[in-house]
This record gives C-alpha cells, sequence and structure tokens, in this order.
C-alpha cells in the first residue's frame, strides 16, 4: 500500500499590506512597553525607517519609526531582555560600520569599525545578544566576504572571526544555550558554526539548499525549529538539532526578505511582494 501524501502546508493565519516597499527586515519584540500583547519592527528597504507594529487583537497600525544612517541590505537586531531601556545594532554611516542605539530614546551608544586592512566589506547582517553568565552585550556580524565576526559591543573589538561561505553572509542566527549559530548566504549552502569557552567561532557543518539565495535565518525561541526565507519565494522550516526540512511554505509572488517568530510560535514572513504573511505551524508544546 503506497504510504499517505502528507497534508499540504497552510495558508498564513493573516497578512499586513500596509507597507509602501518591499519589506526586508521582521522583528517580534514583547518588552515592557508591548502591554501583553506582541509588537513587530518592519524595515523597509529605500525609505530608511524601521517601523513598529501593534498587533493587539484588531490593530495593524505603525506606532513609532526609527530614521536609518544608511540604505543597503543589512537588516537591525534587537537585545531587549525585557528592560524599559534596550539596545538596536543597525548599519552605520560607513559601509562597514554598526551603529548601536540604546532605545526607545534612540540614543547612539557607540559604532563598531573593523580595522582598515580587515577587508571585511559591508556588513551584511547582525545579531545581537547576551551570555547567561555576562551581562556584556556582544555582537555577532556577518560581512561581505563570507565571513562572521563576534564583537564585544563594550569593549569595541572583535574577539573571534571565522569564513562560513565563499558568497556573502546574507544571514545568520545564534543558539545561545547550546553555543550554536547557523548562517546563509547566497549561494546553495547553509553553515552550522559553534562558538567555545573562550569565544572562539568554529564551523560544524554545512546543508545544501535545493535553490541557492538565502535572504534571512531565524530559530523559534524555543529552540526546536527554524525558518529561512528564501529568494525562490519559499519560506522553509527545519528541525534545529538535526537539520531535517520539515515544511515549505508557498504564498508569496517575489523573494521572501526576512522571518521572524514571536515568543507563542507565531512566525511572520516579509517579501518583495509589499505583503507580510502571519503563519502558525508545529505548535509549541
Amino acid at each position: 500500500m503506497a504510504a499517505p501524501c502528507p497534508p499540504p502546508p497552510p495558508d498564513p493565519q493573516f497578512v499586513l499590506r500596509g507597507t509602501q516597499s518591499p519589506v526586508h527586515a521582521l522583528h517580534f519584540w514583547e518588552g515592557a512597553q508591548a502591554q501583553g500583547h506582541p509588537v513587530l519592527f518592519s524595515g523597509q528597504g529605500r525609505d530608511l525607517k524601521l517601523c513598529l507594529w501593534d498587533l493587539a487583537e484588531g490593530r495593524n497600525a505603525v506606532v513609532d519609526s526609527v530614521r536609518l544612517e544608511s540604505v543597503g541590505f543589512c537588516r537591525s537586531s534587537i537585545l531587549a531582555g525585557g528592560q524599559p531601556r534596550w539596545m538596536l545594532a543597525v548599519p552605520g554611516k560607513g559601509g562597514d560600520e554598526v551603529q548601536i542605539l540604546e532605545m526607545p530614546s534612540k540614543t547612539s551608544v557607540c559604532a563598531l569599525k573593523p580595522k582598515a586592512d580587515a577587508k571585511l566589506g559591508m556588513p551584511m547582517c547582525l545579531r545581537l545578544w547576551q551570555a547567561d553568565c555576562n551581562p556584556r552585550p556582544l555582537l555577532l556580524a556577518g560581512y561581505e566576504d563570507g565571513s562572521v565576526a563576534l564583537w564585544d559591543v563594550s569593549e569595541q573589538k572583535v574577539c573571534s572571526h571565522i569564513a562560513c561561505h565563499e558568497e556573502p553572509v546574507m544571514d545568520l542566527d545564534f543558539d545561545s544555550q547550546k553555543a550554536r549559530g547557523i548562517s546563509g548566504s547566497a549561494g546553495k549552502a547553509l553553515a552550522v558554526w559553534s562558538l567555545d569557552g573562550q569565544q572562539a567561532l568554529q564551523v560544524r557543518g554545512t546543508h545544501e539548499l535545493t535553490n541557492p539565495g538565502i535572504a534571512e535565518i531565524t530559530i523559534r525561541p524555543d529552540r526546536k525549529i527554524l525558518a529561512t526565507a528564501g529568494w525562490d519565494h519559499r519560506i522553509r522550516v527545519f528541525h534545529w538539532r538535526t537539520m531535517q526540512p520539515l515544511a515549505v511554505l508557498a504564498f508569496h509572488s517575489a523573494a521572501v526578505q526576512c522571518v521572524a517568530f514571536a515568543a507563542d510560535g507565531l512566525l511572520a514572513a516579509g517579501s518583495k511582494d509589499q505583503r507580510i504573511s502571519l503563519w502558525s505551524l508545529y505548535p509549541r508544546a
């Protein structure tokens, strides 16, 4: 007897259409100002703005925005921690610079700029995080030359640097509990890497994809699954520990530029088609 066909992938729960340009960045936030319901950051390419959406029941309004210093491929990153003040990393004025802001005041904290002889190219993706045993903020940055660097934000210095891809690193995410990260590029491979106790990065393996071009990668907060945004208009879902493919979500009519998980597991995806889709899949236990 033939094996039963798997069920078709779900449709999105709802779609946000308030953007006026392709959606390049998304981030759910449930900090103190969220008042018990998630809000969503979206970045919109050429208008140089990060927008804050209120996703309370029946709402889909932009309630605040941050003006950016430069236009490019690099996305922002948030380090919230449930505090009234939080940290935001965005591309800076120079082609190779990262600016760190304190929010919600939008005050500049510092600018992270590689040494002149490093030749890393532009920062393509950013991830702010903190180790459980150390309150100092750290930043993982993927660069145009295919490498990933770990920055100590307080010291404004690079702690470790590795080559991961032959193409520019388009995005990365990091699991601080497992000290394990993943990155994607313009090529057809995902790279899995680790960070040891001496803050040294090391590549652990690669996973080949069907089509080239990963715009963003995000690990769900429960660290069970991850999602990728593909240039082929598809959202792909993987098991994080084994990297087993779980689902391919087809809804958008153009490249999917970004994906983000809310704490409750809701998945948002933004596309070049100017739509943001929201999905409920693989409910958390």
